[in-house]
């Protein structure tokens, strides 16, 4: 896909748009404590865009170190090849005796396994570093998802019935049925910009863990937001 047709998401809207959820939510529920969780949300999208910048500075940095250091073991160990190979070699140029050759042999393969070994590390520390920072943000988002749960666990649509009959236990209806179902939305749209938020963490980032790990946080909204549009669809009609 071009750049001309590929729209990235960005934390400007995705930030506007909880700002107005929040205001709704405040408008028709201020003492709820949904109205924090938004909140909560709004810090979270701006730690994700202002650490956007920085991270990708330190990642930068990290990357020419790296490379960097990779260059010098590279050059490092083709010296010691040489030199070991030098030293084995009599002054013709040949192998005085073949037991001269498995030395040589157990001395290039270690230089070369240590050597990759650290290329590898260094080639991959600058993503390694990028995943830290981004996983954090993401438990953060899979635990709001989950309070967001919690917020409509006890919002039964059963409790508004006329034959419902209450127990010494049930949860108090202080909701009528066009506030619960008001409330129920607002939860399900929460939990959607929560997954926004998640792309939004995913969106410089081509890490397969980071990646994977967006995924099954979308997955956890879509499910429970699922869950929450079985509630509304069995509140009793107007």
């Amino acid at each position: 896909m071009t750049r001309d047709l590929h729209e990235p998401l960005e934390a400007g809207p995705v930030r506007a748009t909880v700002t107005r959820l929040q205001d709704r939510i405040a408008a028709r529920f201020p003492e709820r404590g949904l109205r924090k969780v938004a909140g909560d949300l709004l810090l979270i999208i701006d730690e994700v865009e202002s650490g956007a910048g920085e991270a990708q500075g330190r990642i930068r940095t990290a990357r020419l170190a790296s490379r960097a250091l990779m260059g010098l073991i590279l050059a490092g160990t083709v010296v010691a090849l040489v030199l070991a190979v030098r030293d084995t070699l009599r002054f013709d140029g040949v192998f005085s005796s073949s037991l001269e050759v498995l030395p040589l042999i157990e001395t290039v393969i270690n230089d070369l396994v240590f050597a990759g070994i650290a290329v590898f590390f260094l080639w991959s520390f600058p993503e390694r570093l990028q995943r830290g920072r981004t996983l954090a943000l993401l438990h953060q988002l899979r635990s709001t998802a989950h309070i967001i749960d919690m917020h409509q666990l006890t919002k039964d649509p059963e409790q508004l019935r006329p034959s419902f009959v209450p127990t010494p236990v049930s949860q108090p209806a202080d909701m009528t049925r066009d506030e619960m179902e008001r409330y129920l939305d607002y939860c399900s749209e929460l939990l959607s910009l929560v997954g926004k938020t998640a792309a939004l963490c995913a969106e410089e980032s081509r890490d397969a863990v980071v990646l994977d790990t967006v995924n099954s946080i979308e997955d956890l909204t879509t499910g429970m937001s699922r869950k929450i549009w079985q509630k509304i669809s069995t509140l009793p009609p107007l």
